[in-house]
């Protein structure tokens, strides 16, 4: 890019913006252990917000300061960190990289307004997992910026030029002149059979930048070098200025003119901030005691001069919290106030911390706004409904609420800001009412954002507190705990009575446990999630109830017989009477009918809810003193228990309607996988190029851990919902199973 123009923040202060302008906000994007986190240190150091940068392995980087982070090493949740290069404030959102924590990594994508997609030099195909694929293909259907950064060079299995090559195959499929290098290595002399990369061969500058002094310095080509920056530079040239559509250019260029540098840039910039060309460049940690790490500052010249400011972004679609359409909000800080709180966190000394963008007006302390939402949508824009799965649609939810101290994040530091304007980020203190997702305004002219979508939580974790202490504590911190991960949500399930935490994954369950722990000093016991079953009369049976007992003074006597048939599914429990000449007085039918429904609601065969049945009272007997209410409901129930006994009961299993979306090379495997799991396929249709849609009707019991399963059948990317639809007869052996575990404490209920 150009002259190396350094002007750092200074370590220790928060950099500020004055104008939307001067702002870049660029998320890191990339699987886990690509390098995210040690590329955002180094950036740091390179732009002078740290002294000295630290190591993921240590836990003493600046994203990674959670002390969940630093047990896992590995990033679980977004972090901001802001620098300053060439007067311009860059807030670089660096996001986990595993899938679990893929909520962290939309809140980043919504925040951003560029992202750079950071490969491993060392894996090679394999470092582009499915689901980073997936990621670029949603940036590229916004038009979001893109650029590739090619990290740990310094691996001895590294290798550039093949990761290089296979960014350009796998981002570039559809245009390869989109996805090219801007620099060759610069090699230094192997040891032990790995050369080091020491530096960059600038294609456009046709200059080394070289790094082994600890800083850059540049130079001439030698004839080798230069030979080799020819070879690939025409290439770059044309595909620059067709990706920026110069067409004058492009004609001058091809007749033999030679373009200037300037130009060029202008013209890369152009098409990088159009989002059709996307340069791959490199990076590297710097040595022990250096002050710029390998192609850092061609990396901070690319966010600054070609990533777009938040004027560029496209205006914003608001409504009044009522659904009223209301005019476009455009980048302005003097325009109307327009905030979002991209992520809620909760500090022990603070309280809770909103991570907010300012896409219009200017945030500033004490002020008072208005805020509103209604929760975030889940992965397909619209909630599933039934049986305890899926969000529940959630009310819209407003206040006026007054905005606490303004800080700029660093590490575990806030440091003060007196302002936030429109295209920047900020910390926000004690937002009380505020939950992620929601959009603050202006008091007097409320206005709502639409919400972004996250993933629905569909790995279900029942858990119970592991002492009287940390039942009292329970409610309260589940509640923090959710409201500050929009990927989780809690539900007691009514019909299995269970108290469940429904996550992404497993290692997403693990750190929601630690969090309890650690943070709010509740220890859980996690115990087996139940599946919600149902008992019904498979034909027609009678039952006789008798209750007499004489005990001295006023006894018990109660006859009744009854008559139970099978209903269609859906029908519930209902009590014919058709007793005549009063063999069972008026007064005591009720009593008979609230016996059936007792027993029907505790179960007959394995413990579980009588449902779909016609139970007809045909007859009884009756005493004039010992009959009594009591006495009529016992019969009731030892009727229906008897009735049972004879006509045989049947389980009943919930069914779910499973929808999932896989690339078309795994339809396959996943068909497979769901017949493995008595799941009937009912239909596939495409979903987009290169993706299907399989639906299939599958047991609950088959799916408990589906969100891990399918992960690993469609290598990271495939995504489901699950949805009840009805319960159906379970199989005989299943049953029987479940009949021997009943009151064992099983996964049924």
């Amino acid at each position: 890019m150009g002259a190396t123009s350094h002007h750092a923040g200074a370590a220790g202060r928060a950099p500020t913006a004055d104008h939307p302008s001067s702002v870049r906000n660029v998320v890191l994007v990339g699987h886990s252990g690509s390098g995210k986190t040690t590329l955002a240190e180094a950036l740091a150091l390179t732009a002078g917000a740290v002294k000295r940068a630290g190591r993921v392995e240590d836990g003493s980087t600046v994203s990674d300061h959670d002390e969940i982070e630093h047990r896992r090493q590995r990033s679980v949740q977004l972090s901001l960190v802001p620098v300053e290069w060439g007067g311009i404030k860059i807030n670089i959102l660096d996001t986990p990289g595993y899938a679990d924590f893929v909520g962290e990594l939309r809140a980043g994508l919504r925040a951003a307004d560029a992202a750079l997609f950071v490969v491993s030099a060392a894996d090679g195909a394999e470092g582009l997992s499915g689901a980073t694929r997936m990621v670029w293909d949603e940036c590229e259907a916004v038009g979001m910026p893109r650029a590739i950064v090619v990290t740990h060079l310094e691996a001895a299995r590294a290798d550039y030029d093949r990761m290089a090559a296979v960014c350009g195959e796998t981002f570039g499929a559809e245009d390869p002149d989109a996805v090219i290098p801007l620099h060759l290595p610069l090699y230094g002399p192997a040891t032990g059979g790995h050369a080091p990369v020491t530096g960059l061969l600038g294609l456009l500058s046709r200059r080394v930048h070289a790094y082994s002094s600890g800083e850059r310095t540049e130079r001439d080509p030698d004839p080798e070098e230069f030979a080799l920056i020819t070879g690939a530079r025409s290439r770059l040239i044309e595909a620059i200025i067709a990706q920026s559509e110069d067409e004058g250019l492009m004609d001058r260029y091809l007749g033999g003119e030679e373009i200037d540098l300037k130009t060029l840039v202008d013209d890369l910039e152009r098409a990088v901030a159009r989002g059709t060309f996307h340069p791959v460049l490199m990076a590297a940690p710097a040595a022990d005691g250096a002050r710029q790490g390998l192609g850092t500052v061609e990396l901070l010249e690319l966010i600054t001069g070609g990533f777009p400011t938040p004027l560029e972004r496209a205006p914003v679609t608001v409504t009044s919290p009522d659904g009223a359409a209301r005019p476009e909000v455009v980048c302005d800080p003097d325009g109307p106030l327009l905030a979002e709180v991209v992520k809620t966190s909760s500090d022990p000394y603070v309280g809770r911390i909103s991570l907010v963008r300012v896409f219009s007006g200017t945030l500033t302390p004490e002020a008072t706004v208005h805020v509103c939402g209604h929760g975030l949508a889940d992965g397909d824009g619209a909630h599933a409904h039934g049986h305890g799965h899926g969000h529940e649609e959630q009310e819209l939810h407003q206040a006026d609420e007054r905005i606490g101290a303004l800080s700029s994040p660093f590490g575990k530091q806030q440091r003060t800001l007196a302002r936030c304007i429109a295209g920047d980020l900020a910390c926000v203190a004690k937002l009380t009412r505020a939950e992620t997702g929601d959009t603050l305004s202006a008091k007097e002219a409320p206005l709502l954002m639409e919400p972004w979508s996250m993933p629905d939580p569909l790995l279900p974790l029942a858990i119970e507190a592991h002492s009287k202490a940390d039942e009292d504590k329970l409610s309260q911190s589940l509640s923090r705990l959710v409201a500050e991960d929009p990927t989780m949500r809690l539900e007691q399930n009514p019909h299995t009575h269970q108290l469940v935490l429904w996550c992404l994954g497993e290692a997403h369950q693990d750190v929601a446990l630690e969090r309890l722990r650690t943070r709010y000093g509740v220890q859980v016991d996690p115990v087996a999630h139940k599946v919600s079953l149902r008992e019904t009369f498979g034909s027609v049976a009678n039952g006789r109830g008798r209750h007499v007992k004489q005990s001295g003074g006023h006894g018990q006597f109660a006859i009744c017989e009854i008559e139970v048939a099978p209903l269609p599914p859906g029908s519930g429990i209902e009590f014919v009477d058709k007793v005549v000449g009063g063999a069972v007085p008026r007064q005591f039918i009720p009593s008979v009918e609230k016996g059936v429904r007792a027993q029907a609601a505790r179960g007959l065969a394995a413990g579980h809810p009588l449902v779909d049945v016609r139970v007809t009272l045909l007859d009884g007997k009756a005493h004039s003193v010992d009959s009594s209410d009591a006495a009529f409901q016992t019969a009731g129930a030892l009727a229906l228990r008897e009735a049972a006994a004879e006509g045989g009961v049947q389980l009943l299993e919930p069914f779910a309607e499973l929808v999932v979306l896989v690339p078309d090379e795994y339809v396959g495997p996943v068909m497979n996988d769901l017949a493995g799991r008595r799941g009937r396929v009912v239909g596939t249709e495409q979903a987009g190029a290169g993706r299907t849609r399989v639906r299939a009707e599958i047991p609950e019991i088959e799916i408990g851990r589906y969100a891990v399963e399918l992960r690993s059948v469609s290598h990271g990317t495939g995504r489901f919902t699950r949805a009840y639809v009805r319960h159906e007869p379970m199989p005989p052996q299943i049953a029987e199973k479940v009949r021997e575990q009943a009151g064992k404490g099983s996964q049924f209920t």
